[in-house]
């Protein structure tokens, strides 16, 4: 894998004519059918994106696929290491990666970053060793904005049931409570421009209006 170091990092963001936008939430909480609407909205205002999401669809992410199904189960401390090690090859992948997107001019609308793994992996291990390995890493990449779609463990309960979908290990009233909680205080330690706290609990319209509102400022 290509070594990247901060500085080069930094200086390829301020570089970058795409912009780099991350939706986090608890599950249920309706970051596809937002993360759809954004990309429409961006495509319509002339601009090129691209859509991706954590797990991705390389090795690391099908083995992290297979552990939050229950195939493959792995201790809290080796999702951390498995989420962060996915993360570092979604960035520096040569001509897929997240680097290489941003760097020919894509808009970048990612489901799921960092944020997740503090949150989720961060409450059931050590948070200071979690977020130093994200956060100080130099090939992963810090996005322009945040956007947290914040919504009720009760209604993340119903949405969750009324899907086809088998549960993943993470789907349980008591761990979407404890994780909410953890994506409030992690989100609480970045800069309030770039993380953004939307009230997924609004209808659709409602909600994908507001997250306009807040990205039209940084294609400027």
């Amino acid at each position: 894998m290509p070594h990247c170091n901060r500085k080069a990092m930094n200086e390829m963001k301020q570089n970058t004519t795409g912009k780099f936008i991350v939706f986090e939430g608890i599950d249920g909480a309706g970051k596809t059918t937002q993360i759809r609407l954004l990309e429409a909205y961006l495509q319509k205002k002339g601009r090129r994106v691209v859509c991706t999401a954590e797990p991705t669809d390389l090795p690391s992410g099908k083995q992290l696929r297979r552990a939050l199904s229950g195939e493959e189960p792995k201790t809290p401390c080796e999702l951390a290491a498995l989420f962060t090690l996915d993360r570092i090859a979604h960035n520096m992948q040569p001509k897929t990666g997240i680097a290489a997107l941003l760097e020919s001019g894509n808009d970048l609308i990612c489901d799921r970053y960092f944020y997740s793994t503090l949150a989720y992996q961060g409450s059931e291990t050590d948070p200071d060793w979690v977020r130093s390995m994200n956060l100080n890493c130099p090939e992963i990449r810090h996005p322009d904005l945040c956007i947290f779609l914040d919504l009720s463990p009760e209604e993340s309960m119903k949405r969750i049931n009324s899907r086809p979908e088998a549960r993943e290990i993470y789907e349980t009233r008591e761990r979407l409570e404890r994780v909410r909680a953890q994506f409030h205080a992690v989100l609480k330690t970045f800069d309030p421009q770039s993380v953004r706290i939307v009230d997924a609990g609004k209808s659709i319209d409602e909600v994908q209006s507001e997250i306009q509102r807040i990205v039209d400022p940084i294609l400027k």
